[in-house]
């Protein structure tokens, strides 16, 4: 504080008012209290000296230490007059001229008015012992600034109230209202904009009832219908629905009844709304309906009961509320059709469960509307019906609007049939006895009226039934979702779905469907559990006679998925003693001589469904009965055998758990045992069954895991995707495994690190599949890994560079860039130069295959250890290629500005080098800012505003209460038209020029793209993640580096082939168009299509052709045909546009 009293300069000034600033807040509270006085003095002194200044940054730091000041002030202190006259020092600056002090006094006094200690204590006041001051002293402010034309004050009190009015206390706040409603009949439209900023943050800050009553909210909304923006004037309308939503939103919580009182009359405005030319306004409306039906009314409908036209009070609100919406579906509204059945579909969701006997009519008019022809809206009133159908039952919709199909109808028109797809989705909730009662008569009606039809030979009349009673049938699982009445009614529709799987191939996929829903979604209690579960002997063996009939055809084959995945959902609520019955069964069954290998394969599938669900003695004889499937050379019985011992060994169920313990030595030498004899689609299954035996060793064990690490590093590069993740997936809980044996982690994994390192000794294979092994463990185990061991790694990894073999070293490069990412800096900054030399010693062959590799790998290298990699002269002389080739992609990227420059005759246009000295940059700044000010024209100036003319030659009339619908912010009449730019370019000769964004970015983004592709590799290798999503983006590409032929299209309509002047320069941007790759191998007269070519006239001259194109060449002009070459199978139709004459016999196919 003495310094700042003595300091003279203003920078000097500021800069110790900011380390105050910087201070104060760090400040002990006792302290600043009982330093108030001079303190505050001393600031209150440098803010009259500097209120008049030109530089802000004193007093904008000033303020702000007086705001930290006043805060922390107790509630005593604020009953003091000089405390106040501070704060009131401090407030005056909230309209300062200049924004930056205007904006911290308003961040000051919001701070004070909220965050004061006073207010946080255990006889903390309701309010600031300031609010009301603050509040009279911003009502002073608009009255003193009145209605002038700028009403420069209005707005900034304006945007303080913004924040400060929901900290006020009621009386106040009633009174900054009031004001805040008569400045907006000045018609201004900015202080319009910024009372309705004011009003949206009270309401959307929930102020309590002491500072926001329920009836001041009620008297707002009421008064705020006064000042409804015409349809037509976007921002204000869009305004005031965010603040009537807000201000409802707050009244619900406060007074339900009240608000729901007023929601009629804000439905019944909000629909006009919709009448408005301006797309943004009938999408803001229909939200704001959304929101209200979704949070004032749905939360408290189920508190009305059923809602009906006669009904009083809330549930009168409701229905005229719906009146309202409903009316939206007349012919006036038709351009807003779309969003008035968003806003039935939110209220259908909201209150069709209670509300539906004031909604069937609406639902008849939807079904009529959609009958209507070219309906545009289809989709939408299809969900809207399907709202219905969820929340009101299928039920109520059908009686309100039938379906009107029984199986005799004359003609076969059905207009109804629509309905049955909308039941199929959005069914839920209702009763299984409606289908049992309803739906299956009449699907059996269906299906007798179709084979009638067959046997009269009337077959597409036949079909059509039939189509229908599948369509019944596709019900049933929407039925058993979430059911009401599943003890009571699913018995009675037990053997009719028994039937249908054993009897009816067409129905089998929805019956499945059905019984996994009701299990997973409909079993919600256990009496219902048990109700389900007690037909499992019935429907067990239907579902396995089933699954074990053969049948090649595709149909069979998706059937057949279906009953083993409903098995395995029956199991989950049947007993345990008829589990172990039906596995006793199969296992006779698989022993059996007579059983070929279809029907073992599918027992396999039953037994491994159900062996999770046994209990242990049965466990034990099933074990016994599959372990010779272990060793036979049946690859498909052999891998089934082993899914069997994974189910077991994975499940959760106490029997599982207590037989893998009591047989985990022989489990360990069964699978040691089988390493040789296990086929290859068995790996997946075995390695599984490994993974869960190894998380339940002990160190005892620790050969056993000994004995598997050559194995598991080995089908790291298995073919199947499912063995390579399970043996990454084995390979990390055995480092696991061995981190628990102990004894410290270092150690531990020590001791892991160099079982694998035995395999850099080996094969090839074996090499490259340890690199990927120890990359996956460097990524897993970094942290348990010392300097020590890391550096053995990266030396190791160093010398596998010099290999001859390409997957070693891709491995070995695959392994330096995850260490980039995952090795301490500076531990990694020790071994660069050793890295580097051992990069700089590949061979030329090797440097060529893995350009891309390198030039990613090098680009890490110089970001992350720049001036160690400029001190390592070898690696100097390998990076100049990749440095060369960076210079070349700024060159390109460049190219097009130096050649729209040289056609402008414009030098200004290349970039121009910047100066050093701030005021060179200052300047060039400058320069640019006139630019731009000349280009733009001048500035309209903000906050016009337009009046709408009375209809005809009638004068407008300024006493009308309606008068403020006259005052639009948006200028009438003006349209947008002119200002819209062409989405295509148009050639010379009128031709309309079509780019592709992605042919433009694509040289822009191959780096990065090449980049992504390398470190998709990099982690599929690894078994991070797969690959799948790469592949759609990439599947143009060529998977061998090596080849690169990529040719270049020039083609631009108007400036190329036929139609271009010789002679004329590149379009600009054409070195952005599109790049294709030839096909390779499909010319059968000569290998030159496999060549990379830069226009098609090389790939005429290098092509030996026969007949008149061979006679032609070394005389065929320029070609007319700048589109690339895609094969011999369109030659015919290139020599014809090349001009070169006609082929004497016809092009190969």
């Amino acid at each position: 504080m003495t310094t700042m009293e003595a300091v003279e300069s203003a920078e000097s000034l500021a800069a110790v008012a900011y380390l105050l600033n910087l201070v104060l807040k760090r400040v002990p509270a006792p302290v600043l209290r009982k330093k108030f006085s001079d303190t505050s003095k001393a600031f209150m002194s440098i803010l009259a000296s500097q209120a008049g200044s030109s530089s802000t940054s004193a007093l904008r730091w000033v303020v702000s230490c007086l705001a930290t000041l006043l805060r922390k002030q107790d509630l005593a202190a604020w009953s003091y007059p000089v405390t106040l006259q501070v704060y009131h020092g401090l407030l005056s600056f909230t309209v300062h001229a200049k924004p930056k002090v205007r904006k911290a006094a308003q961040h000051g006094i919001c701070s004070v008015l909220k965050g004061s200690e006073c207010l946080f204590g255990d006889a903390a006041p309701e309010h600031h012992p300031a609010a009301r001051s603050t509040a009279k002293f911003c009502v002073q402010e608009i009255e003193k600034a009145g209605g002038t034309k700028e009403a420069t004050t209005t707005l900034h009190v304006l945007t303080l109230l913004r924040d400060l009015l929901p900290c006020l206390p009621a009386a106040a706040t009633k009174t900054c209202c009031e004001t805040l409603l008569r400045v907006m009949t000045l018609g201004h439209v900015l202080v319009t904009a910024c009372a309705m900023q004011a009003f949206h943050g009270l309401f959307s800050a929930q102020p309590s009832p002491a500072c926001l009553p329920a009836e001041l909210n009620a008297q707002i909304i009421t008064a705020l219908y006064d000042y409804v923006p015409s349809e037509s004037d976007l921002q204000p309308m869009l305004a005031w629905l965010a603040v009537m939503e807000r201000a409802h939103i707050n009244l619900v919580g406060l007074q339900k009844e009240l608000c729901w009182g007023h929601l009629p009359r804000l439905f019944a405005a909000a629909m006009t709304c919709l009448l408005s030319p301006h797309p943004q306004v009938l999408s803001a409306t229909a939200q704001t309906l959304k929101v209200l039906l979704s949070e004032c009314v749905a939360p408290h409908v189920t508190d009305l009961g059923p809602v009906s036209t006669s009904a009083s009070g809330p549930a009168a609100s409701l229905c005229k509320m719906f009146r309202a919406v409903e009316e939206g579906l007349t012919y006036r509204f038709h351009a807003a059709w779309a969003p008035v059945l968003q806003v039935l579909r939110a209220f259908f969701e909201a209150c069709g469960k209670q509300g539906h006997p004031v909604m069937r009519k609406c639902l008849q008019s939807l079904c009529d509307l959609r009958l209507s022809p070219h309906f545009p809206y289809t989709t939408e009133l299809d969900e809207t019906v399907g709202a219905a159908v969820g929340t009101m039952g299928p039920e109520v919709v059908l009686e309100a609007v039938p379906l009107g199909i029984d199986g005799r109808e004359e003609m076969l028109d059905f207009p109804r049939s629509w309905l049955l797809p909308v039941l199929r989705d959005h069914i839920r909730g209702a009763r299984l006895g409606f289908f049992t009662s309803h739906f299956l008569p009449l699907a059996a009606a269906l299906k007798g009226r179709a084979v009638e039809l067959a046997q009269d030979g009337k077959t597409l009349e036949s079909k059509i039934y039939d189509t229908l009673q599948g369509q019944v049938w596709s019900l049933l699982p929407g039925f058993c979702r979430w059911p009401t009445d599943v003890v009571s009614s699913f018995k009675g529709l037990a053997r009719t779905l028994g039937t249908a799987l054993s009897e009816r191939p067409d129905l089998r996929l929805p019956v499945c469907q059905a019984l996994r829903t009701l299990i997973t979604k409909g079993c919600q209690t256990d009496a219902e559990r048990t109700e389900v579960g007690r037909f499992a002997k019935n429907f067990l063996p239907i579902l396995f006679n089933v699954y074990s009939q053969p049948g090649d055809d595709g149909r069979n084959s998706a059937h057949r998925r279906a009953v083993l995945d409903t098995v395995r959902a029956y199991l989950t609520v049947t007993e345990q003693q008829m589990v172990c019955g039906f596995l006793q069964k199969a296992s006779e069954k698989l022993s059996s001589p007579d059983s070929s290998e279809f029907t073992r394969l599918s027992i396999l599938d039953l037994i491994v469904a159900m062996a999770p669900y046994a209990d242990e003695p049965t466990l034990d004889a099933l074990y016994h009965t599959i372990q010779p499937s272990l060793q036979t050379k049946e690859h498909g019985v052999q891998k089934k055998a082993y899914r069997v011992l994974e189910e077991v060994c994975a499940a959760p169920h106490g029997p599982c758990q207590a037989f893998v313990r009591s047989n985990l030595g022989e489990l360990k030498t069964v699978l040691l045992d089988s390493l040789k004899s296990a086929a290859s689609p068995a790996k997946r299954p075995r390695l599984k069954c490994l993974f869960h035996i190894v998380k339940q060793l002990t160190a005892e064990d620790e050969a056993f895991i000994t004995a598997l690490v050559p194995e598991v590093i080995l089908c790291t590069k298995e073919v199947s995707v499912g063995a390579r993740k399970n043996a990454f997936a084995l390979l990390v809980e055995m480092g696991e495994a061995f981190l628990r044996f102990g004894p410290a982690p270092q150690e531990a994994m020590q001791r892991f690190l160099l079982l694998a390192y035995a395999g850099l000794t080996g094969s090839v294979a074996m090499i490259s599949c340890t690199l990927l092994a120890l990359t996956r463990l460097l990524f897993e185990f970094k942290e348990h890994l010392g300097p020590g061991e890391t550096g053995q790694l990266l030396q190791s990894v160093c010398l596998l560079l010099g290999s001859r073999t390409r997957d070693v070293v891709k491995a070995a490069l695959g392994f330096l860039k995850a260490a980039l990412l995952l090795v301490d800096v500076k531990l990694l900054t020790t071994h660069v130069p050793t890295i580097l030399e051992a990069v700089g010693a590949l061979s030329d062959d090797m440097r060529r295959h893995f350009r891309t590799k390198l030039k990613n790998l090098f680009t890490k290298f110089i970001r992350k250890f720049g001036s160690v990699v400029e001190g390592v002269q070898g690696a100097q002389l390998q990076l100049g290629p990749f440095v060369t080739l960076r210079a070349a992609g700024r060159g390109r990227s460049q190219r097009p500005l130096r050649q729209a420059a040289t056609r402008n005759q414009d030098p200004e246009a290349l970039p121009k080098p910047r100066g050093d000295s701030m005021e060179e940059v200052l300047a060039d700044s400058d320069e640019e800012e006139e630019e731009e000010r000349g280009r733009r024209g001048p500035r309209q100036p903000r906050g016009q505003a337009w009046l709408k003319e009375g209809a005809g030659d009638d004068p407008l009339n300024f006493l009308d209460s309606n008068v403020a619908q006259r005052v639009l912010a948006t200028r009438p009449g003006s349209s947008r038209a002119g200002r819209a730019s062409r989405d295509f370019g148009v050639s010379e000769d009128g031709r309309l020029i079509i780019r592709e964004d992605e042919d433009e970015d694509r040289e822009e983004n191959g780096r990065a793209r090449d980049m992504d592709e390398e470190t998709a590799d990099l982690m599929q290798d690894m078994g991070l993640r797969s690959k799948k999503a790469q592949k759609r983006r990439f599947r143009e590409e060529a998977g061998d580096e090596e080849l690169e032929g990529d040719t270049a299209s020039h083609y631009r309509a108007g400036g190329s082939g036929i139609h271009r002047p010789l002679g004329k320069e590149a379009a600009f941007g054409a070195d952005y168009t599109s790049k294709v790759r030839a096909p390779y191998g499909t010319c059968p007269w000569g290998s030159g299509v496999g060549t990379s070519f830069d226009s098609p006239c090389a790939v005429v001259s290098s092509m030996p052709c026969p007949g008149a194109l061979g006679a032609a060449r070394g005389s065929c002009p320029e070609p007319r045909h700048s589109g690339p070459a895609w094969g011999c199978s369109r030659l015919g139709a290139l020599v014809e546009s090349w001009g070169c004459g006609v082929m004497s016999s016809p092009a190969p196919a």
